[in-house]
């Protein structure tokens, strides 16, 4: 048995690649009895036995893990543990005891990429100790497409409570690999001081010793790819009231660290390190693994490892919707306005129309409940816009003031019970500190309680929400359409964000991006402003691509009149929820093809951000040979053509894209 600690804990990923007969028995052996420790070190694997895991104690007592896919490492010692106000349990610890058992589970989920989700994989908990009484615990959850982990704080020393200072938590990947990662901006900047809020640029496969745009490290998600090829898609899942989102440090001493927010978010308010209680739980540290982007782009781990906090008073209502603010601006938020869009909404067959900031003192209450009524008789139902308030930032468009406590926000959700109002969309969050999580859970839970249903903007990365929170339908955290409007570097780099978001941002989470422009300006009257560098086959496709729940889209009535027929048919018809979600072809920052099917009916769409048209061979192998589909792509003259598309080779069905463009196939 000695032989087999010291054999184990000498390069794992080598020996699990030689496929070592009599190791692999004598493991199995002992994860039958529900084992797997062997002497300060600890060996799991994913039911295929793909991923294996590997928990160690480094010099000083620290623990470490790796993780190898397909014999290639993947994660090489990376210390773990925390740091809490009463002991360090990143150090002088002892491993004391692994215990694994099976995971298997059925979910049902009507919001992200998949709505019949099965749950195969190992759970792992690793128990340490040291002097004076310390403990800590590990639990482990390692499935073919990925590895997640936590941390539970037992009661010890007399301490019913905690502070965590720090966590430990870190990423080690191989030295070559290269990075896809969008900047942690500094506290308190950009519009009336609402940073951070998610809405920086993307470096594409740079390499990991490279700075941060303000020295404060990267958002969740996180992508990289290693030398080996492999792909890990970092991020966090189960963040509520009970501890504050995190994020990641800059590159340092050969790693990623877990970093809290910064002291100065929120306007200084409340405290960057997280209160908890004793025993308590941190949020899953959730790596999404693969020897390509399938695993990324189809992986539910996020949702996996959480589950509901509350019944809602009513099922989530999933809809598309039209908002003026996002082509006619301000100005636009009046009575007037608001019927042409209500009125646009009905044309187009959508449930849902956004009216945006300002509504309380362009249009007023009263009035509000008049044009609540219209929409309601036009079978359209309102969604309003709210400040989040309070004093985190400078913001002055209203309505302010009604959703940062609990009385007056409960006073505004049962006047808009009253009227029918049943969504709302909630702006300009301060931060990340688990004050701030709490705004969030608080502000769910009593729109659940009156039928209605929520969207952020201005906000954090949902961090599993989708499932733990029944009436959470969509939160931005993207540099989204809207900035579109204000620069034109937004639109030249449009095509460069739509080929990132389904390996990045999307993949970890739902997206309210409120795109599909078919305006070719940024303006109202579509005469002036910026100009739209994509095409029309482009905005279709990015309808498909970018999933949320709740879709409002970025067009306008003149579309009806100025946009090519078939573009205005797919954009009715096109659902915002999906069955089934399939990686078909792409890679980070160059193009992108995603399939989703909504009952029996498949969407695959693509976007390209190469400078050349690119022919594609694509493995469509959810539809047979001799299969009519349709295809929406560029005609001569760059406007959107349908055509039918017989299929020969399931396995090799070709589709040209062209730069700055896209395609939609569908059964």
């Amino acid at each position: 048995m000695w032989g087999w600690q010291r054999l184990m804990s000498e390069n794992f990923c080598y020996l699990r690649k030689k496929n070592l007969v009599m190791k692999l028995s004598y493991y199995l052996l002992l994860s039958s009895l529900g084992f797997c420790s062997f002497a300060n070190a600890a060996e799991f694997s994913s039911p295929s036995g793909n991923i294996v895991v590997k928990t160690e104690i480094a010099e000083g007592g620290s623990p470490v893990y790796s993780v190898c896919l397909n014999g290639k490492p993947v994660i090489i010692k990376a210390p773990i543990g925390l740091v809490a106000d009463f002991a360090d349990l990143s150090s002088g610890l002892d491993e004391k005891g692994c215990r694994v058992t099976e995971d298997r589970r059925n979910y049902k989920q009507d919001k992200i990429k998949k709505s019949s989700i099965e749950v195969n994989a190992v759970n792992a908990k690793v128990e340490y100790s040291g002097e004076g009484g310390k403990a800590l615990e590990m639990e482990w959850h390692v499935a073919d497409d990925g590895v997640a982990y936590r941390y539970r704080v037992p009661r010890q020393m007399d301490c019913a409570s905690m502070i965590v200072k720090e966590e430990k938590s870190s990423f080690a990947f191989p030295d070559g690999t290269t990075t896809f990662l969008t900047s942690q901006s500094d506290p308190m900047i950009g519009w009336k001081r609402t940073k951070p809020s998610y809405e920086e640029y993307y470096v594409v496969d740079a390499p990991m010793n490279r700075k941060s745009e303000y020295g404060r490290g990267y958002t969740f998600p996180a992508l990289f790819k290693t030398p080996d090829e492999n792909w890990v898609l970092l991020t966090e899942t189960g963040v509520d009231g009970y501890y504050c989102a995190s994020h990641l440090s800059d590159f340092k001493d050969g790693r990623y660290t877990v970093a809290f927010p910064m002291q100065e978010e929120n306007n200084g308010n409340g405290c960057a390190e997280p209160g908890v209680p004793v025993p308590g739980y941190t949020p899953w540290r959730v790596m999404a693994i693969g020897d390509n982007l399938a695993p990324i782009v189809e992986t539910t781990l996020p949702w996996d490892l959480v589950e509901p906090r509350y019944a809602a008073s009513r099922p989530a209502r999933p809809a598309k919707g039209a908002w003026s603010w996002i082509l006619w601006q301000d100005n636009s938020i009046n009575y007037e306005d608001q019927v042409k869009y209500i009125d646009f909404a009905a044309e187009m067959g959508y449930d849902n129309v956004l009216i945006d900031n300002w509504w309380d003192s362009n249009i007023g209450e009263k009035r509000m409940e008049e044009l609540i009524k219209y929409a309601h008789s036009k079978g359209v139902n309102p969604i309003l816009w709210y400040s989040s308030s309070g004093h985190w930032n400078d913001i002055v468009q209203g309505p302010v003031n009604r959703m940062d406590r609990p009385i007056v926000r409960k006073k505004w959700m049962k006047w808009m019970k009253e009227n029918g109002v049943d969504a709302i969309k909630v702006d300009f969050f301060g931060g990340d500190k688990q004050e701030t999580m709490r705004l969030y859970e608080d502000i769910l839970s009593d729109a659940a309680d009156y039928g209605i249903d929520v969207v952020f903007h201005g906000c954090t990365l949902p961090r599993g929400w989708e499932r733990m929170y029944p009436n959470f339908v969509g939160s931005e955290a993207v540099l989204a359409s809207e900035n579109m409007i204000f620069d034109q570097k937004f639109c030249d780099k449009e095509a460069l964000h739509a080929t990132l978001h389904p390996f990045i941002r999307n993949s970890a989470a739902i997206m309210e991006y409120g795109g599909s422009f078919l305006n070719k300006r940024m303006n109202r009257g579509n005469d002036g402003g910026n100009i739209r560098r994509t095409t029309d086959a482009f905005q279709l496709a990015v309808a498909v691509l970018f999933q949320n729940p709740v879709q409002n889209f970025a067009l306008a009535p003149n579309n009806l009149t100025d946009a090519p027929a078939v573009a205005i048919d797919f954009m009715k018809s096109v659902p915002t929820t999906w069955d089934d979600t399939r990686y078909i072809a792409g890679c980070p920052g160059e193009y992108a093809v995603i399939a989703r099917r909504h009952g029996k009916v498949w969407y695959v769409a693509g976007v390209s951000n190469l400078d050349k048209p690119v022919k594609l061979e694509l493995d469509l192998s959810m539809f047979t040979k001799g299969d009519k589909l349709s295809l929406i792509n560029d005609g001569r003259n760059g406007e959107p053509v349908k055509s039918e598309l017989i299929v020969k080779n399931p396995q090799k069905v070709a589709v040209t894209v062209n730069p700055s463009s896209g395609f939609v196939i569908m059964n």
